[in-house]
Formats: structure tokens, sequence, C-alpha cells
């Protein structure tokens, strides 16, 4: 019995360090297998969403979804076994990831309907973070994150006011443009004034006015100046978590609130003491 744990000891610690490592041969050659069945999957998920394709090829396309939904199952039947904690990581994030992207085909071999939930398949392209070890960058996208929900009530205030911008021009159109331009109600204008401010300009709806045109050409050059504003009020946010300011006072003239990767007062020059 002894022999018997060691053996399944030493089978799970080999069978981690390939499937959650990337240090050995077999561990990247299992990445890299992993990483084709990924695209392979999401590939076909794609195809099959065009109708000749999945005319024709229907029959493959199921034969493909079987195969690699038997692939990943195995594979997330052995990370669990493998695991010191699976419930952990049954919990953690990459662990509902593994099991979304296989769920929806297991639920249509026993629900009819549940054929609408093949599009969660293509949740299998989150596990390209795990093994190209891209989580060591979601401290940055933390970061990010931390500087959205910090500039909030000012983004909220933007967004606030662009909305009573284009309701306001979109109805100023509505009264100056006649309706053979489009322009036929006050919705039709609002969406005029939010694709024309956005820069998006699809054209499907354009003013034939002077009056209209000139109008248009204002919200056009005050769409670039708008779109600007969130992008300012974010990286101004990014920069207060990244440079703190200190108590430091400079020893020349008195001035504080240095930022504390600063070496020189923003004052005079002086040199600054060292920050504590």
């Amino acid at each position: 019995m002894e022999e018997q744990a060691n053996t399944s000891a030493k089978w799970k610690e080999k069978a981690f360090n390939v499937i959650f490592k990337a240090d050995s041969f077999w561990g990247k050659m299992f990445d890299a297998i992993l990483l084709v069945a990924i695209f392979l999957s999401v590939l076909a998920v794609v195809l099959e969403s065009v109708g000749r394709f999945r005319i024709n090829y229907g029959t493959y396309f199921l034969w493909a979804e079987w195969i690699f939904t038997g692939f990943f199952l195995i594979e997330y039947i052995i990370r669990i076994i493998i695991v010191k904690k699976p419930w952990h990581y049954i919990k953690s994030f990459f662990g509902i990831v593994d099991l979304m992207s296989i769920l929806p085909s297991l639920l249509a071999f026993v629900f009819a309907g549940a054929q609408s939930l093949m599009i969660i398949r293509s949740l299998r392209l989150l596990r390209i973070f795990r093994v190209f070890k891209l989580t060591q960058y979601l401290g940055e996208a933390s970061q990010l994150s931390t500087a959205l929900l910090a500039s909030r009530k000012k983004i909220t205030l933007f967004i606030a006011t662009v909305l009573i911008l284009v309701s306001i021009m979109g109805a100023v159109m509505y009264l100056i443009e006649p309706p053979e331009s489009g322009f036929t109600d006050i919705p039709k204008g609002i969406y005029w004034s939010i694709v024309t401010l956005t820069t998006v300009g699809y054209g499907d709806i354009a003013p034939i006015t002077p009056l209209g045109q000139i109008v248009a050409s204002f919200i056009m050059i005050m769409g670039y100046g708008i779109i600007a504003v969130p992008t300012g009020i974010v990286t101004s946010e990014m920069n207060k978590n990244r440079f703190k300011i200190d108590n430091r006072s400079c020893s020349n003239c008195n001035a504080k609130q240095h930022s504390d990767f600063a070496k020189f007062c923003h004052n005079c020059g002086e040199k600054l003491p060292p920050t504590s």
C-alpha cells in the first residue's frame, strides 16, 4: 500500500510539473499542444457560424467539437486530481474558465436547446493567458481598473454631459434639416449626433442644408476634443497612483508636496533628502 501511495504521489508530481509548469521539455510540449487545441477549437466555432460551411461540413464540425470537448474534459479532470487543493482550483478564475469551455457541449448532449450556449466555447481563448504565462501582467490591469474606479465620478459626469449635448444637437438637426435628409425624428437626430461626435461617420444620414452642414462641422471638430477627455482623466488617475506625494520639505525654500521619486525641489532645484 505504501509503495502504491509513493507511486501515485510521484505520478501526480510529474503530471503537475508537466501541466502547471513549463520549465521542462514535456511541460513546453504540453503547452504547445494545448495552444494548438485551443486555436483549432475556437476556429471550428468561428467557421461553424458561417452558413455554407455549416451546411457542407456540419458533421465534421460535430466530430471536432466532441474531440476537443473530450480532450479538455480529460485535462480538466486531471488538473483536479493532481492539485493538492482541488476545490481551490475549481473556484479559481482559470478553473471556472476550464469548466465553462466544456460545459455547453455537455449540456447540448442532455438538453436539445443548449446549442445556443456553444458561443461560450470562445472562453477557451482565455486559457492562452495560462499558456503564455500572461498572468504576470495582471498587475498592470489592476492598476488600470483602480484608475477607472477612482475616476468613475468624473467619467460619469463626462458621459452625462455628452448625452445632454447629443440630445440637444439631435433636436437642433431635426428642426434644421428636412425629412428627406434622413432626420425624420429626434431619435434619428440623436443617433446621427452620436455617430458624428464619435467621428465614426457611417454616412447613412447626412445634412443637406448649409446651416445643417455648419452645425455638423462644429460637432465633428468638437468630437476630437471630447474623445481625448476620458483618456486624460484616466491617465491623471494612473499617474496619481504611480507617483505618490510625500511630506519631504526642501531645506532651502521649505517647499513641500514633492513626488516620492523626486530628487530635487520642484521650486528651487535644491537637492532633497532621501525618501524615508
